[in-house]
């Protein structure tokens, strides 16, 4: 008798993933999970990369150098006569201290501590307890540091008085200053305006 004809083999489960298995045969159609992934929250895993260049990597590097402008413009900001920086501020906190620990000692011309002061060498002394150096006389003084209006004086600013800034005060805030009057008296703190408001020449910030 002639041989039957073989029959064609059935698709396997594996063959038919996604494709409706032949009428009459035992295999399932295979069913497509859903993908979950849409509804899992993201890593930094999954943010993509800034691409070397285009629009992308302009804008990053746009903001960065915004970031940047805004760092420069608050460090000029405090560096502004009215604001007076925290490094400025800690310094300054330091020469009226030394200042103030010299309250009562003699004035005596030319002298620049520890044991006496003259109004120049007071000023001087006090900055350098705070790291800054001075000139030794107080027009020499004047002409060092930033000038800044009498009204914005803060703790730590030198105060000239007369035409030809020849005295010199420490000011302590509150329109306060620590100074050494002149021979013959004693390191006080008195207003500003005691010597006369009109006498005032300058005031100037050092550091």
């Amino acid at each position: 008798m002639p041989s039957m004809p073989s029959m064609p083999s059935m698709p396997t489960a594996q063959g038919a993933v996604g494709v409706a298995a032949p009428t009459g045969s035992r295999l399932e159609p295979t069913v497509r999970r859903p993908d979950t992934t849409a509804s899992r929250p993201a890593t930094p895993a999954d943010r993509p990369t800034t691409p070397a260049g285009g629009p992308k990597a302009a804008k990053v590097v746009t903001r960065e150098k915004l970031t940047y402008a805004r760092v420069l413009l608050s460090q000029r900001i405090a560096r502004t006569p009215g604001s007076p920086s925290g490094t400025y501020a800690t310094k300054a906190g330091k020469a009226v201290a030394f200042a103030r620990a010299q309250l009562g000692k003699p004035c005596v011309w030319g002298a620049a501590g520890p044991g006496s002061y003259d109004c120049a060498g007071l000023t001087q002394a006090a900055w350098k307890s705070a790291g800054v150096t001075l000139p030794r006389t107080a027009p020499e003084q004047a002409g060092v540091g930033v000038p800044v209006p009498p009204a914005e004086a803060r703790p730590g600013d030198l105060v000239f008085f007369h035409d030809d800034a020849g005295h010199v005060g420490l000011c302590t805030g509150n329109g306060m200053m620590i100074h050494a009057p002149r021979p013959g008296a004693y390191v006080r703190e008195q207003p500003v305006a005691a010597l006369g408001e009109g006498t005032v020449h300058s005031v100037v910030r050092p550091g």
